[in-house]
Formats: C-alpha cells, sequence, structure tokens
C-alpha cells in the first residue's frame, strides 16, 4: 500500500492543473468574513453576530431592568418533531416574557436580506405550524 503526502500530490500532474492543493507557508488564518457582511459585537463578554443583535440585547436588557420583561434568554433551541421524529431545528436570537400579558415572545434580529430567504421563511412558517409561536422580527 502506498502512503502518498500532499507533496506528492502536488507534485504530480493533478497537482499542477490544481493550485487550491498548495499548502500555506507561515501564514496566518484570515478571519472569516461574514456573506452578509455584518460585524461581530461584543457586549458583556457575549459574542453576537451583529451589530445590530448586540444592540438589540442592551434594549432588551433594560427592559428587563425595567421589569417590563420577565426573564430573557438568547440562542434557545426550538425542535422541529413530524409524526415522532426530529426534522430539523431553529435557534431564536432572544425569548423573553412580557411581565403584563406573560406572553411568551420568541425575537429575531433579521436584516431586509436575510429575512427573505427561503428557509427562514419555512423555519417562521414551522414555528407557527409546530409551536404555534410566531417569531416577531427586530
Amino acid at each position: 500500500m502506498n502512503k502518498f503526502t500532499i507533496q506528492d500530490i502536488q507534485k504530480s500532474p493533478a497537482g499542477r492543473l490544481n493550485p487550491q492543493l498548495e499548502l500555506p507557508q507561515n501564514k496566518t488564518p484570515k478571519e472569516k468574513k461574514n456573506k452578509y457582511h455584518a460585524l461581530k459585537t461584543t457586549v458583556d463578554d457575549i459574542s453576537f453576530d451583529s451589530k445590530k443583535e448586540a444592540k438589540r440585547y442592551r434594549e432588551l436588557r433594560l427592559l428587563l431592568k425595567d421589569g417590563k420583561i420577565a426573564f430573557l434568554a438568547r440562542q434557545v433551541y426550538f425542535a422541529f418533531h413530524i409524526k415522532g421524529e426530529t426534522v430539523g431545528g431553529y435557534v431564536a436570537d432572544f425569548v423573553y416574557s412580557e411581565t403584563v400579558t406573560g406572553k411568551m415572545i420568541v425575537e429575531d434580529v433579521k436584516s431586509d436580506v436575510t429575512r427573505k430567504l427561503p428557509v427562514y421563511r419555512l423555519k417562521r412558517r414551522l414555528m407557527l405550524a409546530i409551536h404555534n409561536l410566531k417569531i416577531q422580527e427586530v
């Protein structure tokens, strides 16, 4: 049994035709950019996917402090079970309870672009159909 290294493959005719096989030479990995150009932001040692989401967290934290909402949770997972089988799920940015009504609010921070994505629209409909929860978009 022959053992090949990446260098052997790079020297082969196939390797010469595939420059992506090149090994980086002492390069530091670049930070992956968000495809929607959102900037990661940290608040209270919590990393958020965007400035908009971090801003909404600050607003909700103030509402919690003022007693307008009863609790605040972030990155809450909701499973989609159909006929006893898990077929997927949805992760809400924020879940909280309104103090006055006691109603649970599921909230997602979305840009105009991500709000229109087919996968998100499907998950929004599944949340309503399976969990009877409407996602509040901010």
